[in-house]
Order: C-alpha cells, then structure tokens, then sequence
C-alpha cells in the first residue's frame, strides 16, 4: 500500500514537474474550490479560493479563504500550471501550515470581482495598522 501511494505521489509531481527538495509539502485538494491567483512579479502573491468565491455575498462577508504563495528558494517556482490543474505552494500563516494545493483550471477566475476586491484591500489596510500599532512589541 505505502508502495502504491508513493508511486501515485510520484505521477502527481512529474504531471506538475514539481521536483521535492529540502522539505516534503503535504498535497491539499481545492478541486472543488473557485479560485483567483494574484501574483507580484517576483513570484510572491496570493490565492483567494472557495466553492463560491465568485458569490458576491461570500466575498463580501469575507467567507473566503487566502493564502500567500509559499516563496521559499529551495523551490525553482511556486505555481505550477498544467493542462487540467495547477498546483500552488501556499502557506496559511496558521499554525505553519504549508501546503501544494491542486486547483481544477476550470475553476480559475481571472478577474476580482468588486466585493472581493473591496474585501481585501479593507483586509490588507487593518493588517499594516495591525503591524504599525505593535511595531514597537517587534525586536
């Protein structure tokens, strides 16, 4: 059986060409899950992603969930694209959980939508007064 899911494990990284190094980061089903990718030009980002992310009420209720891209430098890239899936290194930033999540490209939005988008920046604008206010509890 241990044989069985190692070779399986090994399919799913060459479909992806995902190459394991330094660190084994445990496979996350999103198949299910609407998705949006927002990456920077230097590969970090984020992955906005829920059964109904495009649901305007959702979005706007912030009933989602993100995660950065996991930027580490042991990896040669973060995202993987393939024909049917892509695979994303993320952290949660909870508790170190890190995770390659496997999204179905069908699935893929392109666009945020304007609640998601209102969502996060209202989000990102608490995090840096969140960061500004205890900057002096940071040595």
């Amino acid at each position: 059986m241990l044989k069985k899911y190692f070779e399986l494990q090994k399919k799913i990284f060459n479909y992806f060409g995902y190459k394991e190094d330094w660190r084994v980061i445990p496979l996350e089903d999103n198949t299910e899950d609407e998705w949006l990718l927002k990456k920077n030009e230097d590969g970090s980002g984020k992955v906005f992603y829920h059964e109904k992310l495009n649901n305007p009420e959702i979005a706007s209720k912030g009933e989602f969930y993100s995660s950065v891209i996991y930027t580490q430098r042991f990896l040669s890239k973060w995202v993987y694209r393939a024909k049917d899936f892509t695979m994303i290194c993320i952290d949660t930033q909870c508790d170190g959980n890190k995770f390659l999540a496997v999204f179905d490209n069908k699935k893929e939005i392109k666009e945020m939508s304007k609640e998601l988008k209102e969502y996060n920046e209202k989000s990102e604008r608490e995090m840096k007064e969140v960061m500004e206010r205890t900057k002096h509890l940071r040595v």
